[in-house]
């Protein structure tokens, strides 16, 4: 399995380098000279890339790959989004941590066992993490906080939630 570590937004000077919004809590492991990532582009193929180095620039990363050594080359990966695969990553070391796809389809389900519906993904907004369920076709966004989701069983496949009156509610 794949996960999004960062997003090509444009190609930097005139050697291939790249800037990267990355979308990794460690750009410093995801991004490491000599690690492997693969760069699916829009139109859905992908191409696997070598990191020759990377660092900081205003916000994003400047990565340079191995394969990619002209703006052409880094022009045509420009939207391409970077992707690691999960076997790479490392444990969580907190017992409150989670990697995304750790909690992507897990089953979510009321205190008293009802099933509420299933995680989709989790979005990272400024105020914090949220967790987008499906509701039998319908999309609902809960805070990821331990007040309304006091159990997370991966290993169970579910999320336990004690949503506030009307959270859950249909919205007219």
């Amino acid at each position: 399995m794949e996960v999004v570590v960062g997003r090509v937004a444009k190609a930097h000077g005139i050697r291939g380098e790249l800037a990267v919004d990355v979308r990794t809590d460690s750009p410093e492991e995801r991004f490491r000279e000599g690690g492997s990532l693969l760069a699916r582009r829009r139109d859905g193929s992908t191409r696997p890339l070598t990191i020759a180095a990377a660092r900081a620039h205003s916000g994003r990363l400047l990565v340079t790959f191995e394969q990619i050594r002209s703006r052409d080359d880094a022009e045509a990966l420009r939207g391409a989004l970077l992707l690691a695969d999960t076997a790479d990553l490392p444990p969580t070391e907190d017992p409150d941590e989670f990697y995304d796809h750790e909690l992507e389809g897990l089953r979510a389900e009321l205190t008293d066992g009802t099933v509420a519906g299933t995680v989709q993904e989790i979005v990272h907004a400024p105020g914090g993490e949220l967790l987008s369920l499906d509701r039998e076709g319908r999309t609902v966004l809960v805070p990821f906080v331990r007040q309304i989701v006091p159990v997370v069983d991966v290993a169970g496949g579910r999320v336990v939630l004690d949503p506030p009156e009307g959270l859950l509610d249909d919205v007219e």
